[in-house]
């Protein structure tokens, strides 16, 4: 028996400069992965409504907004308006 290493299939986290570059609304996935959080738990988190930050309901998809990811994250974005 081989023994294989394990590939993860995304990279955990987003840089600063990743997070002011979001669009104004962009998935939940995007949001797990910068607030480092796994698919399975996201979704369960917004589903129960507990998730870290507002998440909208458009359709079937979940949405969030960029600000909120920000405030969250601590992340100034008014240097960024200058």
């Amino acid at each position: 028996m081989t023994h294989r290493p394990r590939v993860a299939t995304a990279v955990r986290g987003m840089s600063e400069a990743e997070a002011l570059a979001l669009p104004v609304a962009f998935s939940l996935e995007t949001a797990n992965r910068a607030i480092g959080l796994g698919r399975t738990v996201g979704y369960a988190m917004a589903k129960r409504g507990n998730y870290p930050i507002p998440v909208l309901r458009v359709g079937i998809a979940y949405k969030c907004r960029r600000s909120d990811l920000l405030a969250f994250l601590r992340i100034d974005d008014r240097a960024e308006a200058a």
